[in-house]
Parts: structure tokens; sequence; C-alpha cells
């Protein structure tokens, strides 16, 4: 079956749900048993709250046919998504790799907590392929990969990274939220951890946070499973309700998207006050040739380059937007804007642009209303 389909149908079979078409919502901590000797057995599925109760099963199924995975692990944001595995995966005097263009707070992450821990974290030239073989050390533990990153939307040659840690014994990880586990599935290709947001494409209302964290192997299953548990990490049984119903329509809005997201990105192209749009399905992309030979689409997150113009005319710019929110999201049904510059910390070198850096994420407005919007907002920087 399609995903389409795969979406619609998942999570439905429970019989607590009596004939609905959506799980029940079950608020609870303490769990009873019938006997005493079920308290510490291995027999119930679940002992505590903690562990989830029937929505949070229908959700982890809807992710597991999405990702084709065989597990997957809810967490409270995208940006805890992120962390859990490392602190899973690493102890002190551990090395990992991690992707120059790789989401910030992660980054953060990385350089400020990680490190406390004894753990040293490498950047790496997100374009940079097999020949991080360079900068693999003894002691490296895990890759770690944002593709497309979702500031400067370089792509990342994922089958070759995958092929190169696997044969040093190094675990790979991908945030994957650009392309929602719908148009690229990194688990197909080999990577250990597929790593989403869903607070953005499977919620798509801009509602609710959540992350995923989908695995395939055995011996990913149970290390991420072990540190789960132990950690206490869990998500409230309403917001996996919500996920869970935004997931039913994700590919019809990201259909939508994506067809909106190239149009008004092949109109960018042609206005003078752009100097580039970087939006990996358009062949003009430095890494066209990679999304068209791993990806099945694109989502309606991309990024432009203006031509060079201070930074009160890039603020006037976006403060005159009308359709477009000025926010930190994106994969709702609303379009936004924001100004990456003051994000976009690299240092590998690997990120040079003519002018300012602004990416929009396409939502459902009509698209022709988004590009006269775009076009009204342009005119402040010929002023």
């Amino acid at each position: 079956m399609s995903d389409h389909t795969k979406m619609i149908r998942a999570g439905r079979k429970h019989p607590s749900m009596q004939g609905a078409v959506n799980p029940p919502v079950h608020r609870a901590s303490t769990l009873l048993f019938e006997q005493a000797e079920d308290l510490y057995g291995t027999a119930p599925d679940r002992h505590y709250g903690t562990q989830g109760m029937v929505v949070h099963d229908a959700l982890r199924e809807a992710f597991c046919q999405l990702e084709q995975a065989s597990s997957v692990v809810l967490t409270h944001s995208g940006l805890s998504a992120c962390t859990l595995p490392l602190l899973a995966i690493c102890s002190a005097g551990d090395h990992i790799l991690v992707s120059d263009n790789i989401y910030g707070p992660t980054r953060k992450f990385c350089d400020e907590h990680l490190v406390r821990f004894g753990v040293k974290t490498e950047y790496f030239n997100p374009r940079a392929g097999n020949k991080i073989a360079e900068q693999i050390k003894p002691e490296t533990r895990a890759i770690f990969m944002e593709s497309p990153g979702s500031l400067t939307m370089e792509l990342t040659d994922i089958p070759a990274i995958v092929a190169l840690a696997k044969a040093n014994n190094i675990w790979t990880l991908v945030d994957n939220t650009w392309a929602a586990g719908w148009f690229f599935k990194p688990l197909l290709f080999g990577v250990d951890f597929s790593i989403q947001a869903a607070t953005k494409y499977p919620c798509g209302h801009a509602d609710v946070l959540m992350g995923t964290i989908a695995t395939k192997s055995a011996k990913a299953t149970k290390l991420l499973k072990s540190y789960d548990r132990a950690s206490g990490n869990f998500v409230a049984p309403d917001d996996a309700w919500l996920i869970l119903r935004g997931m039913r329509t994700m590919g019809t809005r990201l259909e939508r998207q994506q067809q909106s997201s190239l149009q008004v990105a092949n109109w960018l192209q042609e206005h003078a006050c752009i100097a580039q749009v970087l939006h990996p399905a358009l062949p003009s992309h430095p890494d066209h040739m990679l999304w068209k030979r791993d990806f099945t689409g694109a989502s309606g997150l991309f990024s432009l380059v203006l031509q060079p113009v201070c930074e009160q005319k890039v603020l006037a710019f976006l403060n005159t937007l009308q359709l477009f929110g000025l926010g930190f999201s994106w994969g709702g049904f609303e379009s936004l804007a924001i100004h990456c510059d003051p994000q976009t910390v690299r240092t590998c070198d690997s990120w040079q642009a003519q002018g300012p850096l602004i990416r929009l994420s396409i939502g459902l407005e009509d698209p022709d209303d988004l590009i006269a919007d775009l076009e009204q907002a342009l005119k402040q920087l010929d002023k």
C-alpha cells in the first residue's frame, strides 16, 4: 500500500476503539493488575503510564509504517528526539562527527552539554561524503547528519557515509524532519536512527510539540528503548492523539505544499532582488542530483539568498510581509519566514552566501497570493 493508505489505516484495530475511527485517549499514571504476581512479571505489555496507552501504541504503529521501522520512540519535542539517542549512545571519552549544517539547538547541546560528559564533537562539511573518513578516530562513536540542512539546504551523501560508518562500527543518525519520513526513508538506506520533529509536518497545525526516533535493527532498538525507559521520557496522550490525527492528512498537505513551494521558488528565481534560491528540487540547486537520486519529493521548506543589502532593508522586507508569519517553526498550514543569518553557525567554512539568507516555509495558502505578498515586500529592498 502507498503511504497515503497506510496513514489512514494505521493504529485502528484495537478492541478499545469500539467502532470509532480514532483510538481513545487514556490519561493514566497508575495501572492496576489482577494478581500480585503480575506486578513484577514480564507478561503485561506495560506496568506504568509512562510506557503509554492505546493512543501511544497507535501513533508508534503509524510512524513505524511511515518510516518502515521495527520500533519508534516518541519524545516531547524534536530537540529531545535529537538529544536522546546521543545520550543513549555516548560515553565519556567518545568522539562524534556532526554535520556542520545541523539544527542549531542540537549543535548547542553537543557543544555545551555533551562536552561536560567527556564527549568530543567534531563538525564536518555536509557535502564531504566519504571524505569524512579523514576525521574518523578510534573513539568515534556516532555520525549525526541533517539532510537537507533546514537553513542552508545542503544535502549529504547519506549512503556513502552509512557505508563508511558500518565499516568502522559507528552509529548513524539523521535528522529527517525536512522530508518528514515521507519523501526520504533513512532506515532503508542503512541509517540506525531516523529522527524527526513531529511538531512539523506530522502535526501540521502548529499546536503540538513532539519528536520521534525510528529504528530498524534489533541492536539499535534495544539500545534506544533501554535508555528511553530509564530516562523517564514520556509524551502526553492528548498530544499523541493530535499528532495521529494530523498524520491522517499529512500526505495530502505535503503534496500541496510541495507544489506550492516549487511555484513560489520558480517565481523567486526570476526576481532581480534574489541572488539564489536554495530548493533541492530545482535543477539549479548544487545538490539537485543527490536529491533526485535519494528523495521521492520535496517539502515546503526552502531558503533564498538576497542580493547584498543592509540588515535594515532585510528587516523591512520581513516586516512588510502580510501572509508570511515571522516564526521559527515550519510544516504547519501557515506560511512562515525568518532571517537565517543570526542563527547560521559554521566551523568548517562550508557555507558562504552572496547576501542575506531568508528561509520560507510554504503553507496551504494559495501560492498566487503568497507570490503577490513576496512581490510587494521585496520592493522594500529597492528603496
